[in-house]
């Protein structure tokens, strides 16, 4: 199987490991030249929050996710560390529950391999609040990488 993209998908919880992402992402992609979808999925809640943050001017315009996605400090983050490993990117913000929504984003950027990030869970942690990594794992159209934090949530 020949990789051409690969999809990143971040969300609020991954500021603390975007190195890591990211030193995956150029593992996976660099070697293959494969296009990198830089993903930064909201949930409703999350998006009406981060366009208050990032000042975006509501009454103006329609906001495409992909602008906000383009400003949140996540996918900046990466922007510049893919930059300097020359590996190709493109940008897609999208609103929905974290899990599905990324799936959907495998399947209509038709990507060879996902990247997520996630923490050590317990059992009761996973029950309780369920995970969004073991969602993606299960129902992604291809292979799917985790890049997990040594972190346990409860």
């Amino acid at each position: 199987m020949e990789l051409e993209t690969v999809l990143l998908a971040v969300g609020p919880g991954d500021a603390d490991r975007i190195d890591e992402l990211a030193k995956s992402v150029v593992e996976v992609a660099k070697p293959a030249d494969a296009t990198v979808v830089l993903a930064h999925v909201f949930t409703s809640s999350e998006y009406d929050d981060v366009l208050t943050r990032l000042e975006f001017d509501r009454a103006t315009d329609e906001i495409d996710p992909d602008d906000v996605a383009r400003r949140h400090q996540s996918i900046i983050d990466l922007r510049t560390i893919l930059d300097e490993h020359d590996v190709d990117y493109v940008i897609k913000g999208a609103i929905g529950e974290h899990g599905p929504t990324i799936v959907d984003l495998a399947t209509s950027n038709d990507v060879d391999r996902v990247i997520v990030g996630g923490r050590r869970r317990s059992p009761t942690g996973k029950a309780v609040f369920g995970s969004t990594a073991q969602e993606v794992l299960l129902s992604a159209p291809c292979p799917v990488t985790f890049v997990r934090s040594d972190d346990i949530d409860e």
